[in-house]
């Protein structure tokens, strides 16, 4: 099987959790991706990558029509690669690295199938999705997706690595008004500096008595993390800070809260284990995704949202407060989270595939 992800983690991630699928089930898997995409860290280190290498779709039209013309130019390497390693079945995560491969399969007659991580379907999948055997989607409704698509799409869920699918067995830690209150930042795989901007601001401001409580794990970006070191040690928080958690699921297993933005890898995880989150989307997402993907979540009750044009320290310490004085609320917002987690997409998403690999039919049109 070939895999066609790249970019961010958003992608990478569920891909990579496919893959170990995959390989559980006696498939060898390729890797098409760019250097940002194999650069995301802990993942796909046993196995050398077909690098495609487009740019950044974002900038003015120049830059634009550069990237294009790199997503071209890298067909001939990806129908070279193709040939060579001869996989029943190409599954692209989106992405523009991945759209140089998935045109090239099409171009050799292999099967192609298209997992969709967010609430909206992005660029790559809307523009492949006529030509795709099978579309597996992470949310219902998706919005986006032509009607000819939703007659071959599949709600599969967003596979998580099998340490936070693990998380699913697992309770809510306990909480009353005297417990520790443990809190996990994240802001994607690039970190998110409003989150290092406002989140200590906001916990500074905190009566003692929930700031003697607190302890809180922060992801920022790696210029950023003296500055909130700083921030937390002069209002006395207890805070650990790092630009890669690598012991993500067991501070998510762990936490009480968390604060972060609303990325289709993020909410997969947070519903996996079942922890109530304050979410902050990225205002910048292509489409406005990851509003979308926080609807979802919030409509259910397992988070609240607060866009980052709105945030302010004072509504945020206000909100953290209010949560922090009713454990009863954040059980239940933790309970509506699980419910809409989906921790065996993996192996939904493994079938699939397998089931489509097995038809070979040609693509639909």
């Amino acid at each position: 099987m070939a895999i066609a992800a790249g970019g961010t983690g958003g992608h990478m991630m569920p891909a990579y959790a496919l893959a170990l699928e995959l390989a559980r089930r006696g498939h060898e898997t390729v890797l098409f991706s760019d250097a940002r995409g194999v650069d995301v860290p802990g993942i796909f280190r046993n196995q050398q990558p077909v690098l495609l290498e487009c740019g950044r779709m974002t900038g003015g039209i120049a830059i634009r029509l550069r990237a294009l013309y790199r997503v071209i130019g890298n067909i001939g390497a990806a129908r070279r690669a193709l040939r060579h390693h001869a996989p029943d079945l190409v599954i692209g995560f989106g992405g523009y690295p991945a759209l140089s491969a998935l045109l090239a399969a099409r171009s050799l007659g292999i099967a192609l199938c298209l997992h969709e991580q967010n609430a909206i379907m992005g660029r790559v999948n809307r523009l492949m999705a006529r030509f795709a055997s099978a579309i597996a989607l992470s949310y219902e409704p998706t919005k986006r997706l032509k009607a000819a698509g939703r007659k071959k799409a599949v709600l599969t869920g967003n596979p998580v690595r099998d340490q936070v699918a693990a998380l699913a067995q697992k309770p809510f830690p306990p909480l009353d008004t005297d417990h520790m209150l443990r809190l996990l930042v994240v802001g994607g795989s690039q970190g998110a500096r409003v989150l290092s901007d406002r989140v200590p601001d906001a916990l500074s401001l905190l009566p003692p008595h929930l700031k003697n409580r607190l302890q809180v794990t922060q992801q920022c970006r790696a210029e950023d993390l003296e500055r909130v070191r700083g921030r937390y040690q002069e209002a006395g928080i207890a805070a650990e800070l790092a630009s890669f958690i690598e012991d993500l699921p067991e501070r998510l297993f762990w936490c009480h809260l968390v604060i972060s933005r609303a990325g289709a890898t993020t909410l997969a995880e947070l519903t996996a284990a079942g922890r109530p989150a304050i979410l902050v989307p990225l205002p910048g997402a292509t489409d406005d995704h990851q509003t979308a993907n926080a609807h979802h979540l919030v409509e259910a009750g397992g988070a609240w949202l607060m866009p980052e044009s709105a945030l302010s320290a004072k509504m945020l310490a206000r909100q953290i407060q209010k949560l922090a004085l009713d454990p009863p609320s954040l059980r239940k917002a933790a309970a509506a989270a699980k419910s809409q987690g989906v921790p065996d997409a993996a192996l939904r998403l493994a079938d699939l595939i397998e089931t489509t690999a097995a038809g070979k039919g040609e693509p639909h049109e």
